[in-house]
């Protein structure tokens, strides 16, 4: 279909970035921060590619646009042209030992970068940058592959690496354990914003019945996560993230830390693959398998 649409002169190369990062990241706002420029700066380039093609490529209201038929056959081949032409561009920058990585901010401080010492002792020659990615996001312009936790239904993609299974948990600290005699229901409800469907996952795993009480908002889970271990209440956590804490005692889990459909995984952009990106691979996987098995119940606690 596009053979024929762009057959004449190509259309600019800022409006089709500019279409590529809005179906990439499904909003106008997300791909403004991404590209550096306004918001209203996109919806014109975007605009200006339909011109361009004749054809509609988003539709919808603008807080919920949605791609057409022909946005959504134009938008991966142009997602693929995009990370190989950087591919190719990082390849000839100081031997190709570069690796671009986007993560999931949680994951990012409370698991990566403390292990990060690891990796570069390891493979001193790779350069390893990471940048945050958005919370829902499962690809992040500019890098090779992200880290992030995926339902397992992803797992068998053939772009997709799992290197921990996920299991998640209530977790206080013992002082506040102490002043809740031990009972979750009772000790102050903390979540993140970024993931509001923890509490009532870990309550279907967990088979719990939460009360309808008000949760105290944190803007991050490793925000939740820090609140948690000053006493401020309990959070739901990924077991991966908080294993030394518990480990420790710093934090307890009264009802364990149970299984759920998911796994932490790093999803590799087409056309990324190389030398830097495999051993960056191996090394997740390596220390995925060093993560010891979630505890039934924290040390200590009735």
């Amino acid at each position: 279909m596009f053979e024929k649409l762009i057959a004449g002169p190509l259309p600019s190369l800022n409006a089709l970035r500019a279409f590529e990062a809005t179906a990439r990241t499904g909003k106008v706002t997300l791909a403004a921060e991404e590209l550096s420029v306004t918001p209203s700066a996109v919806s014109r380039q975007v605009k200006a590619l339909e011109a361009a093609l004749g054809v509609r490529l988003l539709s919808g209201p603008k807080h919920r646009l949605e791609l057409t038929a022909a946005g959504r056959e134009l938008a991966p081949q142009l997602t693929e042209a995009f990370h190989r032409i950087e591919a190719a561009v990082r390849g000839l920058r100081q031997g190709g030992e570069d690796l671009h990585v986007a993560v999931n901010a949680s994951i990012s401080v409370k698991w990566l970068i403390p292990r990060l010492a690891d990796f570069q002792a390891k493979h001193p020659d790779i350069r390893l940058h990471l940048t945050e990615l958005a919370s829902h996001a499962t690809s992040h312009r500019g890098a090779e592959a992200v880290v992030r936790i995926v339902p397992l239904s992803r797992v068998a993609d053939p772009n997709c690496t799992a290197f921990i299974r996920n299991a998640l948990g209530a977790v206080m600290s013992p002082e506040c354990a102490e002043r809740a005699g031990g009972d979750l229901i009772k000790a102050p409800r903390l979540a993140a914003v970024t993931h509001p469907e923890a509490w009532p996952v870990f309550a279907e795993l967990a088979g719990l019945e939460l009360p309808n009480v008000a949760e105290r908002p944190f803007a991050h889970v490793h925000f939740a996560m820090d609140a948690a271990l000053a006493g401020l209440g309990a959070a739901v956590l990924s077991w991966p993230l908080c294993v030394d804490e518990v480990r420790s005692g710093r934090l307890v889990a009264p009802l364990g830390f149970h299984r759920s459909a998911s796994a932490f995984a790093m999803l590799t952009q087409p056309g990324a693959e190389s030398r830097a990106l495999r051993r960056f691979r191996d090394w997740l996987l390596e220390e995925g398998a060093k993560t010891p098995e979630p505890v039934a119940k924290a040390p200590g606690v009735p």
